[in-house]
């Protein structure tokens, strides 16, 4: 019973925060850490691509799933994956029929090509209605599908990269327990198993 009660005034555990950029889909990943850090909660949050370090500058997390290229000065990234880029266009449009286009091919569209980040459902609605284009990651245009819109390959457009970034050198200092916490969250996103080593 002593025991039981010495439990039951522990404090909780303080969370250990992860941002993700559109696109990236962290279930696998906290399903693991559930499994192997039940005393301490994770805090998953969305974030728009313009606040990717800001996040871990100011604290607000601890690591973050980044799409790079990012300023990296006072920063550890693991590069994890590249993804293609697709254009999304009307379900009627010309493009529609291809299986793939060209970056001069979105061009001769010959209308905006609207930046998809903070406000990838505005752009999108535009599309639908007709106002241009928009490039993205394929992973966010199949978040974002809709019935009316089609998304096809752009051949010849740069992959983009996702990474796993984490301050370098944190102030406060970081402790032993924060240090395996990243650790244990690198192990779970890298494929490693509980006994593996961190080689």
């Amino acid at each position: 019973m002593a025991n039981e009660r010495v439990n039951e005034s522990r404090p909780p555990a303080v969370p250990f925060r992860v941002a993700y950029v559109r696109g990236v889909t962290p279930t696998k990943w906290e399903r693991l850490w559930r499994e192997r850090m039940r005393r301490v909660p994770l805090e998953l949050a969305r974030i728009d691509q313009h606040e990717q370090l800001a996040v871990l500058r100011d604290g607000r997390a601890d690591m973050a799933f980044v799409r790079l290229p990012i300023d990296r000065e006072g920063l550890h990234a693991i590069p994890l994956y590249e993804e293609r880029q697709v254009v999304v266009v009307p379900k009627d449009d010309a493009i529609a029929a291809a299986d793939h286009v060209s970056l001069a091919e979105v061009a001769e569209l010959g209308a905006p090509v609207h930046p998809f980040d903070a406000a990838v459902e505005d752009a999108l609605a535009l599309v639908a209605a007709g106002v241009g284009s928009v490039v993205l990651p394929q992973s966010v245009a199949r978040v974002h599908s809709r019935q009316d819109l089609v998304a096809r390959d752009v051949s010849d457009a740069e992959h983009t990269r996702i990474a796993l970034a984490w301050l370098s050198d944190p102030r406060p200092a970081r402790t032993a327990d924060d240090q395996h916490r990243i650790d244990t969250f690198i192990g779970i996103v890298r494929g490693r198993t509980v006994n593996s080593s961190r080689a």
